[in-house]
């Protein structure tokens, strides 16, 4: 299973909790801080790999194409590739390079999720209209967007059951 998403969206904030373990990946308020393709291999035997976020990083242009390039042939190289777990964030709803990369991902018939983080900071009274927006916006149905929280746990136990039976597909 694969994480992409802009930079400080919460991948590895979500890594962290669906690992349970805080301190697993590295949290960093500066964007860009994931530069390399990072391999976790978690208890039940998953193996999830951190991508570098893409969008502003406070790094080179240079640099930033190389991620780009590096992450491009990881996802259409990596045959043992179950899922792309595509993260948006849930507060701002997704970005127009959010929708880029699902487009890329549909155009190369790669298995995604997608996933809505910071479900905590969405106020319950707009949550069902956010909810719709993502979906919309995304070109999927509101029941397709898993929607998480990782500083509150919110949606942690389904994501982690998805990717288990996504695991046991063969």
């Amino acid at each position: 299973v694969a994480v992409v998403g802009r930079s400080n969206v919460g991948k590895s904030s979500l890594l962290n909790a669906l690992a349970k373990r805080p301190k697993l990946a590295h949290v960093s308020k500066t964007p860009g801080r994931t530069q390399l393709l990072n391999c976790f291999a978690l208890d039940d035997g998953t193996t999830v790999v951190d991508c570098p976020g893409y969008g502003y990083a406070a790094v080179s242009k240079q640099k930033r194409g190389s991620w780009q390039h590096m992450i491009e042939g990881y996802l259409l190289g990596r045959e043992q590739l179950r899922r792309i777990l595509v993260l948006v964030d849930g507060e701002i709803g997704p970005t127009d390079l959010d929708l880029m990369l699902l487009e890329w991902t549909r155009a190369n018939d790669l298995p995604i999720a997608l996933v809505a983080t910071k479900h905590d900071k969405v106020k319950a009274a707009r949550r069902d209209r956010r909810k719709r927006e993502v979906a919309e916006r995304c070109g999927v149905e509101p029941r397709d967007v898993v929607w998480v929280s990782a500083a509150k746990g919110v949606g942690i136990d389904r994501l982690a059951d998805l990717i288990r039976g996504w695991l046991a597909e063969r």
